[in-house]
C-alpha cells in the first residue's frame, strides 16, 4: 500500500441524503411546492377526504395494481399495515415466516410468539443470504419481505410462489415498492410506507389486499381481541371506507400533501417504470465502484440477491477483517462521521444490527451523479483511517 494520501476529492454531491429510511426527497423538492388548503381542517371534511382518496387512487395506477385490488392507508407506516394483516388475517392456516435481517425477524417473533395459538413456522437466514424459499409450504399463509432493507438481500422473484396457494401470501414491501417490479398476481397481502423509494413523510402505511385477502378477512373472526388501530372490518364485513379515504386514526394532512406531490413528480418521470430505471442506474453507478474496489464488497453474497435499493456492503480489507466486530464498526464509523463532518453525506453506516460496513439508498429520488461523487470521498476517508490501522506483526 502506497504512503501517500490520496488529495481530498473536490466534487460533492448535491443532495448528501443517503439514510435507507427515511430516504432523501426527490430532486426539485420544496416546502413551497406543497398545498395548504387541507391544513387545519378536518381528515373527514370533504377536502381532506378527496385528498386522502386521491393518494389511494394515485398509488394504485402508479403501482399498476390489478383492478381488483384494494389500497388504503394505515397509521403506523409499513409496521403498522403490516401488523394490521397478521391481526386480521392469520389463523386459519398454519404460517411459514421467513427472514433474514431485522425487521423480517420482527415478523418471525409475532407469528411464532406473540399471535397465539396458530400454528408457525420460521426460516431465518444469517444477514447476506436468503432462506431457502423451497421450503414453503403452499397450503401455508406465509409471511416474508421482499427488500430486506438492513441486509441489502432482495427476493429476486415470485416463482417459488405457487399460483395454486392455498394459503395467503403477506408481503412486507416497504423498500421494493416502486423500486423494483412486483408480480401481483403472487401477491395476496403488500404493505410499504411513502418514506422509501417516494421520499415521502413517516408515520403512514399503506395496505394492499388482493380479492383472495379480502374473502380471508370476511370469513375469518381472529382468536384475539383486534385493536382499534388494526380493525378493518365492520359487522363482519370489510370495511370499504378505510380503502376509500376514511382512514382509522387521523392522519398528517401535510404528509398526505408531500406524498401527492411526490407521485406528481413520479409521473412526470416516468411513473413505475422510471422509478425502477432511476434506480438501476443507482445501483450500477454504485456496483461499478464496489467491483473495482479491493477494501470494499456487497454483503450479499449471491449477485441475483443483491438489493439495487439498500445496497449494503462489508470490509474486504484483509487487515480489518481480522479485526473484532467491535473495531471493524470503530474503524467504519470514524470513515462516516469524517464524511458527515464534511457535509457530503449522512447515514449511510450500516444498520445497528447487521454486520459493520456501510448501506447506502440507491432508490429513485437519489441521482447517480451523487453517487459516484460520494464514492470518492469514500475511498479518500478509507485511506486516512486506514493509514491509522496497526498491522500486525
Amino acid at each position: 500500500m502506497s504512503n501517500a494520501m490520496p488529495a481530498k476529492p473536490t466534487a460533492r454531491p448535491n443532495s448528501s441524503a443517503f439514510s435507507c429510511g427515511p430516504c432523501s426527497k426527490h430532486p426539485g423538492w420544496s416546502y413551497s411546492n406543497l398545498k395548504s388548503d387541507t391544513l387545519g381542517r378536518s381528515h373527514r371534511a370533504k377536502i381532506a377526504k378527496d385528498k386522502l382518496k386521491k393518494v389511494i387512487e394515485d398509488s394504485k395506477t402508479l403501482l399498476e395494481l390489478p383492478k381488483d385490488y384494494l389500497c388504503g392507508i394505515i397509521g403506523g407506516s409499513d409496521t403498522g399495515a403490516l401488523e394490521c394483516a397478521l391481526w386480521n388475517l392469520l389463523g386459519p392456516r398454519p404460517v411459514d415466516a421467513f427472514a433474514w435481517e431485522a425487521f423480517g425477524k420482527d415478523w418471525v417473533t409475532d407469528t411464532t410468539k406473540q399471535l397465539k395459538p396458530i400454528e408457525a413456522r420460521s426460516f431465518v437466514a444469517e444477514y447476506g443470504h436468503l432462506p431457502d424459499f423451497k421450503l414453503a409450504n403452499p397450503d401455508h399463509d406465509i409471511v416474508f419481505t421482499w427488500n430486506g432493507t438492513a441486509a441489502g438481500v432482495i427476493v429476486p422473484n415470485g416463482d417459488w410462489i405457487s399460483d395454486d396457494r392455498k394459503g395467503l401470501t403477506i408481503c412486507d414491501a416497504t423498500s421494493s415498492v416502486l423500486g423494483v417490479p412486483m408480480p401481483w398476481n403472487k401477491l395476496d397481502v403488500v404493505t410499504f410506507s411513502w418514506q422509501k423509494v417516494l421520499g415521502g413523510e413517516a408515520m403512514h402505511g399503506m395496505l394492499i389486499l388482493s380479492p383472495r385477502a379480502v374473502e380471508r378477512i370476511e370469513n375469518h373472526k381472529p382468536a384475539w381481541p383486534i385493536p382499534k388501530l388494526f380493525r378493518i372490518t365492520k359487522e363482519g364485513k370489510l370495511n370499504k371506507a378505510i380503502f376509500e379515504g376514511e382512514i382509522i386514526n387521523t392522519p398528517s394532512m401535510m404528509c398526505v400533501e408531500d406524498v401527492l406531490e411526490a407521485m406528481d413528480w413520479a409521473r412526470k418521470n416516468g411513473g413505475q417504470k422510471g422509478m425502477i430505471a432511476r434506480t438501476q442506474a443507482n445501483f450500477k453507478a454504485l456496483s461499478a465502484w464496489i467491483e473495482k474496489t479491493p477494501w470494499i464488497e456487497f454483503l450479499a453474497a449471491e449477485p441475483a440477491a443483491r438489493s439495487p435499493l439498500s445496497v449494503t456492503m462489508k470490509l474486504a480489507d484483509p487487515t480489518l477483517t481480522k479485526l473484532s466486530k467491535d473495531d471493524q464498526a470503530a474503524f467504519c464509523k470514524k470513515v462516516t462521521s469524517m464524511i458527515e463532518a464534511e457535509g457530503v453525506a449522512y447515514d449511510f453506516n450500516s444498520y445497528r444490527d447487521a454486520p459493520p460496513g456501510f448501506r447506502i439508498w440507491c432508490g429513485a429520488t437519489v441521482e447517480a451523479d451523487d453517487i459516484q461523487a460520494l464514492t470518492t470521498w469514500m475511498d479518500w476517508a478509507y485511506a486516512v483511517c486506514r493509514a491509522d490501522v496497526k498491522v500486525a506483526a
